[in-house]
């Protein structure tokens, strides 16, 4: 038989164009490496685009943040007592009244005791102070009374110059008036996102295709779960770290003012590692007015204490539930602090939970797809 002849209609094989050939192993990984480098470049621009939206907006975003994160244990509360036939209204009312009871209770049980300790302490400071600088005199050689001199020094100048306490006095009242009401507001707004969520969440679902609208969602839930693990976590270890210091330092070594560095501490734990560390500087601090061995016993006490929570909670219920490095909160925490001031301290892993659930939906997983 005779093989068709070649015509414009019919090219033969060998008159055949336009096929590509596959690109060799070595095109293709160049090309990966292209786009990896660019995706890089484009995620960096986006961080420093977002850094600079967040340091002028920080108050509002962490005002909406706290706000949202107040809501979460009243909706949970509200879909607890829903599988109970109770509106989800009403649920989230009834956690919002347990919350306030509970806040109110501790309030009632333990501001008593702690003013009057409070105010024992401030009373006994000049004291405290004389007392550090004798010890201190004897292991420089100095004469003591100059930093009480200076004290007394600064308190006449403030009383015999009223007016210059008007300013200070003026600012931390005015601050304090506005985060009470910021406090109000959040709470109030908080409630409202716990009864009627369904309309912020479609709301928020339509920014997205339809086609993406099921990530997003997805994405939403572990925010979610991820920042109940958290405040979980923060409230055993609030609680663990205040009751094994006070059976500690108050029936252990019989430190005075024990209940009031135990609430101090327990409080301080919402700071991670940094908290920990400033909440230990006064009792130790005080403790060496009595004596070096007390200052000894204490510091062992709060190393122990915080490092029995860092080895049963952190692992057990924080790592769980917010997955992140230590190393990660500890760097992260004080970029947080520098980005957000001192009020983003008290939502810093929050936040870090929320960037590293992004970067794991918008990057990790995608890189891992393709």
């Amino acid at each position: 038989m005779k093989k068709p002849a070649a015509s414009p209609r019919n090219p033969g094989p060998s008159a055949r164009v336009g096929v590509a050939s596959p690109p060799e192993p070595g095109t293709q990984r160049a090309a990966r490496a292209a786009r990896s480098v660019y995706g890089a470049i484009v995620l960096a621009a986006v961080l420093v685009v977002a850094g600079l939206l967040a340091a002028q907006l920080d108050t509002l975003l962490v005002a909406v943040m706290i706000t949202v994160i107040i809501s979460l244990p009243l909706s949970w509360c509200a879909e607890r007592l829903m599988r109970l036939g109770v509106p989800r209204p009403l649920g989230a009312l009834v956690g919002l009244l347990c919350g306030l009871a509970v806040t109110a209770g501790l309030v009632v049980l333990l501001a008593p005791t702690l003013t009057s300790q409070a105010q024992t302490l401030i009373n006994a400071t000049p004291g405290l102070v004389h007392s550090v600088e004798l010890k201190l005199s004897r292991l420089v050689g100095t004469p003591p009374g100059r930093l009480a001199q200076q004290l007394q020094h600064d308190a006449t100048a403030f009383v015999r110059q009223p007016s210059q306490l008007v300013g200070p006095i003026a600012s931390i009242g005015l601050s304090a008036v506005t985060v009470v009401a910021g406090l109000i507001a959040a709470v109030i707004t908080a409630y409202f996102i716990a009864a009627w969520p369904d309309q912020l969440i479609r709301g928020a679902l339509s920014l997205f295709p339809p086609s993406a609208r099921g990530d997003a969602h997805r994405t939403l839930q572990r925010i979610r779960g991820a920042w109940l693990g958290w405040m979980r976590g923060v409230g055993i270890s609030m609680l663990l770290i205040a009751v094994l210091l006070y059976l500690a330092l108050g029936v252990g070594v019989g430190l005075p003012f024990a209940l009031t560095f135990s609430v101090l501490s327990g409080i301080a734990e919402i700071v991670p590692y940094l908290g920990a560390l400033a909440s230990g500087i006064p009792p130790v601090a005080y403790a060496l007015t009595i004596s070096p061995t007390t200052a000894a016993e204490v510091l062992a006490i709060y190393i122990a204490v915080h490092q029995v929570e860092a080895n049963l909670i952190s692992p057990l219920v924080m790592s769980r539930s917010v997955h992140l490095h230590p190393a990660v909160i500890a760097f992260g925490v004080v970029a947080v602090g520098e980005v957000f001031g001192f009020i983003g301290l008290l939502i810093a892993v929050p936040i870090l939970s929320l960037v590293g659930i992004l970067i794991d939906e918008l990057w990790v997983q995608r890189r891992q797809a393709r």
